[in-house]
């Protein structure tokens, strides 16, 4: 679980104990040699060779911090030009010096360094940090130990000088320790997430999601998973439920072939029966015969419906208007309902889909009747039109009593009414079609108090658009 973590602190201590290492060994035998001398002069030779190094040390931090700001690596801060009085001295006397460029020290005991470098606009500051070497405490103690050359009087110091090294080397290595074990949990605990998260997915949790507030290559990596995550889960329930809709496609396929099957010699029986009977009987068997004729034709629209709900309809995408075709649909369906108050709110972009046009035109046709008998008389419908994320969006929202709980469960799948200008499949039909050219139909609240429907179908490309 911590393995990258560790990886990250291992190369850190390989990259690190090596060069600290040769730097002990170095130093020790500089002062193997220094201390073998019974003159002070030695020890004062070795202080400035360290007082040289430590330049040199700084000479190569101020370079590198000059090309990682010219290479833009480094964020600087900015002093404009319009807060003048507020810039602090240094920055100040910087900027009246009217040198293009300077370096300096700052930080707690001078444990940065700050390169200046300006423009019309101002100042920009860059700084780095000399990972906890404080140039000023050096400094003093360089003079200290200039000063103490000259009392020196015992040669033995070999044992304090090496455990002070030791000292200020463990220090300075557990200091520069700590925040990689802090940054490396920081880059290994969203990873760790992220594989938990993998191997939930794949154990079947379709729900699975992670959070995350990063901006990085991390923070990608995750959004990308939950979008996965998402897109397989809508894809898993698109399958699901053209599979469901197979089954009952062959069930209504057999039941609507059985179904004619019986139907037409019976209406054929009845009508001869019928062209038999005496005049004397006629009205009677003509009152029957009408009756079992009605119900006859209420069965063969259901043998109908079944071979439409059965079949698979065509598909040839192409371009279309969403907001003409919504309004071509409603003036169509304004003569069935004139009393109902058709609402639009449209986007003004006019999004186009790439889809086919009759299935289109079919969901369409669908939501509105539906919505127009559910609101009744005098209702209100609301057509909406919007473009997001890539898809368009249409939603039908109606005034009527809405959808219960119980029945949203089942509301797009397929079933047997006998209401007189209702079949029970309009729905799963419709959901069908959307899934068919690449989108879905779901439930939603309604604004107008009753029900809601979404239809979400892929944009169009503007290459297809233009081809078109």
């Amino acid at each position: 679980m911590h393995r990258l973590r560790n990886r990250l602190i291992v190369a850190f201590v390989v990259a690190t104990v090596v060069p600290l290492a040769a730097t002990i060994w170095i130093t020790t035998s500089l002062l193997e040699r220094s201390l073998a001398y019974s003159t002070t002069e030695e020890l004062d030779h070795l202080s400035r060779t360290l007082e040289g190094t430590v330049r040199q040390f700084y000479q190569r931090e101020r370079e590198a911090l000059r090309q990682e700001a010219l290479a833009g690596h480094v964020t600087p801060t900015a002093y404009r030009v319009v807060d003048v009085p507020a810039w602090p001295e240094p920055v100040r006397a910087f900027w009246d010096s009217r040198e293009s460029e300077r370096f300096g020290l700052s930080g707690p005991g001078e444990d940065h360094v700050d390169y200046m470098r300006r423009d019309n606009r101002g100042v920009d500051v860059y700084s780095r940090d000399l990972g906890g070497i404080r140039m000023e405490e050096l400094a003093a103690e360089f003079r200290r130990t200039r000063e103490l050359v000259g009392s020196i009087e015992a040669r033995d110091l070999r044992r304090g000088f090496t455990l002070t090294l030791l000292l200020l080397v463990a220090v300075v290595w557990i200091a520069s320790l700590a925040p990689l074990i802090l940054i490396a949990h920081r880059i290994s605990k969203p990873i760790q997430q992220l594989t938990a998260g993998l191997t939930d997915f794949a154990a079947g949790d379709w729900d699975r999601r992670l959070e995350t507030g990063r901006d990085d290559e991390v923070g990608r990596a995750v959004g990308a998973f939950n979008h996965m995550a998402e897109e397989a889960r809508r894809s898993r329930e698109r399958l699901v439920y053209l599979t469901q809709m197979s089954s009952w496609q062959s069930i209504a396929r057999k039941t609507a072939h059985e179904l004619k099957n019986s139907l037409t010699p019976i209406r054929l029986t009845v009508e001869e029966m019928l062209a038999r009977q005496p005049p004397t009987n006629r009205a009677f068997t003509e009152q029957a015969v009408q009756i079992v004729v009605s119900e006859i034709e209420t069965l063969e629209r259901r043998v109908r419906a079944f071979s439409e709900f059965s079949s698979e309809p065509a598909v040839h995408p192409t371009i279309l208007d969403v907001n003409a075709l919504v309004t071509e649909r409603v003036s169509l369906l304004r003569l069935a309902h004139p009393n109902t108050d058709y609402r639009f709110r449209l986007d003004d972009r006019g999004p186009r889909v790439h889809a086919g046009a009759d299935l289109v035109k079919g969901i369409l046709t669908n939501l509105l009747e539906n919505a127009a008998e559910a609101a009744g008389r005098d209702g209100r419908v609301l057509i909406v039109t919007r473009s997001q994320g890539g898809q368009v969006l249409i939603e039908v929202h109606d005034s009527g009593p809405g959808v219960s709980k119980e029945a949203s469960g089942t509301l797009f799948e397929p079933t047997i009414t006998f209401k007189k200008h209702g079949m029970g499949l309009g729905l799963s039909i419709a959901k069908k079609n959307a899934l068919l050219s690449g989108g879905d139909i779901t439930l939603v609240n309604g604004e107008l108090g009753g029900a809601g429907f979404s239809v979400v179908l892929p944009v169009a490309d503007v290459s297809q658009a233009t081809g078109a």
